[in-house]
């Protein structure tokens, strides 16, 4: 089975990822797991007077903050774990992930927002739900 972990580095992440090793029913053994996490692209206007380099390896160091423990965890827990990073919007990119490894399930920490908080912030978690079409679990 494949399972893509949403991964932003947040306490939910960390909450969703303690819950799916205290319920090993979910993930057993064997299984693929693809940690994806999407870094927010730096405004243009801002982006511009940067050199490339400079920029791509400021994305580069924003993901593996987030990732480096969680490459850690998975391998306190003895999983086998592929990365992948974008830069983008979060919801959109994490979409066009999942929908280009079409893994099983996908996981994800929610922050829990009302719906009215969800409407004028933009749910990550609606936003990715509303374009794939693969089965979620979301752990607050």
């Amino acid at each position: 089975m494949k399972i893509v972990f949403a991964v932003d580095g947040s306490a939910y992440t960390r909450h969703m990822l303690g819950y799916v090793a205290a319920h090993p029913e979910l993930v057993g053994g064997g299984h693929e797991f693809i940690a994806v996490h999407v870094t927010p692209e730096v405004p243009p206007h801002a982006a511009r007077h940067l050199p490339k380099d400079v920029l791509n390896e400021y994305y580069a160091e924003e993901a593996e903050k987030v990732l480096h423990p969680v490459r850690e965890f998975a391998r306190m827990q003895g999983w086998t774990l592929r990365e992948r990073h974008a830069v983008g919007h979060p919801g959109d990119k994490l979409a066009d992930i999942v929908n280009e490894e079409r893994p099983e399930l996908l996981l994800m920490g929610s922050h829990g927002h009302s719906a009215i908080a969800g409407a004028v912030l933009g749910s990550v978690s609606a936003r990715v739900l509303s374009r794939t079409k693969v089965p979620a679990l979301l752990i607050r």
